[in-house]
């Protein structure tokens, strides 16, 4: 069975950071594009980070420069490392994969979801 299974999330005050993983089994993700997403309550699930085969990583505009993605291929686990962390950041983060080569930001593009990890940024 595939799955992917997040965990690092929690509470933290503005301005501090968190790691969050994603460890996937069922399946060698290596050749797989990564992402991780990002839900806060009443909004869409928006795109935050992905990492794609060849090593290439994206950042969403509101991320840039605070977040970074890495991918361990032993532990067939991704990482997304928050630094610098705003309320804004509050939401539910949910990893993904797609077979779909290249540069993917749709949610839609993304079969295999887990079921996310609660990030609250507050004082």
């Amino acid at each position: 069975q595939v799955q992917l299974v997040e965990s690092g999330g929690g509470l933290v005050q503005p301005g501090g950071s968190l790691r969050l993983s994603c460890e996937g089994t069922g399946r060698d993700f290596s050749a797989y594009t990564m992402g991780w997403f990002r839900q806060a309550p009443g909004k869409e699930r928006e795109f935050v980070s992905s990492f794609i085969w060849s090593g290439l990583t994206y950042y969403a505009d509101s991320v840039n420069g605070r977040f970074t993605i890495s991918r361990d291929n032993v532990k067939n686990t991704i990482y997304l490392q928050m630094n610098s962390l705003k309320p804004e950041d509050t939401a539910v983060y949910y990893c993904a994969s797609t077979a779909v080569a290249g540069f993917r930001s749709s949610a839609s593009d993304y079969p295999t979801w887990g079921r996310g990890t609660q990030v609250t940024v507050s004082s």
